[in-house]
């Protein structure tokens, strides 16, 4: 079994090779981390080595699996339900700066196609705001973040994405920096200074895959294996991080908090 995550720096172009290097070493079974461009590298790859995947968020639109019930093949795994969850978090930091009328979203434009970005902006108008939004990779961060006051964006949404956990360090100094309300997918955001977070727990996500890896190791097989989508969602909001900024919570986003950090 190998689990392949060096990718989530950036390298996506090194995807295929990864992949076919692992498959040429004949592993028992591979389990991609985090996103749909390695659980596809490895689906192409091979189509009879098992694989397990943890964190993408549309396996059936991307053609990973047939079904999520009855996935076919030799893959199967985990959803993140990712692009179900960016509007709810539009919608959480609405709350929290209602006064806004811009707030930009940032996204990895590896997982973001033309769908994706009207689907998101169609999210925004229902709110009534305007949703810019900024395709960034690793030297394009910091640039996205400087042109915010010329959007006049009152709020950032980081979109979930390996990659950008992958730079929790840099978004959070930068969201400090700009002085702007942002909210990010998970709790790990929030503890070490973020504003809100909404999202699930990837390590229990990984661990589900873990679980499923031994299964087949056992003798179960991916296609008999359906693929699971979280049923808990955890909301966190850093108050010391909000007093920063100048912002009050709504009592309402407090009574919902999974968490809050004082």
């Amino acid at each position: 079994m190998s689990i392949e995550r060096r990718w989530a720096e950036g390298h996506y172009d090194r995807l295929p090779a990864m992949a076919a290097d692992l498959v040429s070493r004949k592993v028992d079974l591979i389990v991609t981390i985090g996103g749909t461009p390695p659980a596809l590298a490895a689906k192409n790859a091979t189509s009879t080595i098992p694989i397990v995947f943890a964190g993408l968020g549309n396996p059936v639109g991307t053609g990973l699996v047939a079904s999520l019930a009855r996935p076919g093949g030799n893959i199967t795994g985990f959803s993140n339900v990712a692009g179900e969850l960016t509007p709810k978090r539009l919608e959480l930091l609405c709350e929290l700066v209602p006064q806004a009328t811009v707030i930009a979203l940032l996204a990895n434009p590896d997982n973001a196609g033309e769908q994706y970005v009207r689907s998101r902006q169609a999210a925004a108008r229902a709110k009534g705001v305007q949703l810019p939004v900024l395709m960034a990779r690793t030297e394009e961060i910091d640039t996205a973040f400087a042109s915010l006051g010329q959007l006049q964006a009152g709020g950032l949404v980081i979109e979930a994405d390996a990659f950008f956990n992958s730079r929790r360090e840099q978004l959070l100094a930068l969201a400090s920096r700009y002085a702007v309300p942002t909210i990010y997918e998970n709790r790990g955001f929030t503890a070490a200074g973020g504003l809100i977070s909404y999202g699930i727990d990837n390590a229990a996500l990984a661990r589900q895959a873990g679980i499923y890896a031994g299964r087949i190791l056992k003798g179960e097989k991916p296609a008999d294996l359906p693929v699971q989508q979280p049923t808990v969602f955890e909301l966190v909001v850093n108050l010391k991080t909000a007093k920063t900024l100048g912002l009050t919570a709504p009592p309402l986003i407090l009574a919902r908090a999974d968490e809050v950090i004082e």
